[in-house]
């Protein structure tokens, strides 16, 4: 058992199942990201370990301790919310200590703690102003400070950076990091950025039409998909279909061209799988054993990355070049050939699966 437990929940709106059969066993001190799409049932999964949403089955246990029905303010949790939600007329500090105020704090330990956060959260001489005087990011910390105020036992986040703009959300999200990991308290963080996610998670949870695709560590996650959906949602990734040649060999033919895996392949020789090649593990030189051989259509210029893709046949894949002053890539309509390693070939089961081979 976990610090904090969901045990088979679910939760169904009128006709609408928006989680099913969720169960997910979070350690004291851990960061987990619930990853995924608009729709996929995240942020009703943190409303309900929050008790804004009240599950429809199952249990969620906080240190061993059944808090499924228990109203918000008895489960001593934290929450940052999307839109910030301050109070427009309470001063910083008087929003930081609002639920110390509910909860009977004395004037002194208020200020004292009000310091504390104010201090935390990188902001020690704004306690008197206003939220209409802070800037997005600053808000947010205020409303990051006024969740740990109360030293919740959990933290719950709902993507709180998705309304501020990409610099300040890169700086902020190493900022809750560092706080997550100084207090040692455990967070949920609920987002559909898999950038946030993987840096800032201790392990992800992919979700999809209110299940559990995947749960794992971001490097897990990215380099080892179960499912085909986390395949496709977490990065870029090509997806080709092949005839399998050789079984026992790892042998296959894609787009007219033998390209062989890692490991044996759980199918008779002559049927159709379906593969997957990440963009990062193709490369011009020296990617690998393996070759594919096309026609240039286009590269993309995306800072760090240049990213080129090539005609095969009847397909199109994508590799990707870093970026340098002096980078020499080839042209539109010219006939190159790409490399790349046996073990990054991933066969895409019938199931759902991936697996790069079999065992």
């Amino acid at each position: 058992m976990g610090f904090l437990d969901l045990e088979n929940i679910q939760k169904k709106f009128a006709t609408s199942t928006a989680v099913e059969n969720f169960n997910l066993s979070v350690e004291r001190g851990e960061f987990v990201s619930f990853l995924g799409p608009s729709g996929c049932g995240k942020t009703t999964t943190l409303r309900m370990i929050a008790g804004f949403e009240l599950p429809t089955a199952g249990i969620i246990r906080l240190e061993g301790v059944d808090i499924s029905n228990r109203p918000p303010n008895k489960r001593n949790v934290g929450m940052v919310f999307q839109s910030y939600a301050l109070f427009p007329n309470m001063t910083v500090a008087d929003n930081i200590a609002f639920g110390l105020q509910v909860s009977g704090k004395s004037k002194e330990q208020k200020s004292k703690r009000v310091e504390e956060m104010l201090r935390l959260i990188h902001l020690p001489q704004l306690g008197a102003r206003y939220p209409y005087q802070l800037s997005g990011g600053q808000q947010q910390r205020v409303a990051l400070a006024r969740a740990l105020a109360i030293q919740p036992q959990v933290l719950l986040l709902d993507e709180p950076l998705s309304a501020l703009d990409a610099k300040i959300r890169v700086s902020l999200r190493h900022e809750i990091r560092s706080i997550q990991q100084h207090l040692g308290i455990t967070t949920i963080y609920v987002t559909h950025d898999q950038e946030e996610a993987m840096s800032l998670s201790d392990r992800i949870v992919v979700m999809s039409e209110g299940r559990m695709e995947q749960v794992g560590t971001p490097f897990e996650i990215y380099n080892f998909p179960r499912t085909q959906f986390v395949a496709s949602f977490v990065g870029t990734l090509n997806q080709l279909q092949a005839r399998v040649l050789d079984p026992a060999g790892g042998k296959l033919e894609l787009e007219g061209q033998t390209v062989h895996i890692a490991k044996a392949i759980d199918k008779m020789a002559g049927e159709t799988v379906a593969v997957a090649l990440r963009p990062e593990m193709i490369g011009l030189d020296d990617g690998g054993e393996e070759q594919l051989s096309g026609t240039v259509e286009d590269s993309t210029f995306l800072g760090s990355i240049v990213r080129t893709r090539l005609r095969l046949r009847d397909s199109v894949i994508s590799f990707d070049v870093f970026n340098n002053p002096n980078l020499s890539l080839p042209r539109r309509d010219d006939k190159i050939t790409v490399k790349f390693p046996r073990d990054a070939v991933l066969i895409l089961q019938s199931s759902g699966a991936i697996h790069a081979g079999t065992e």
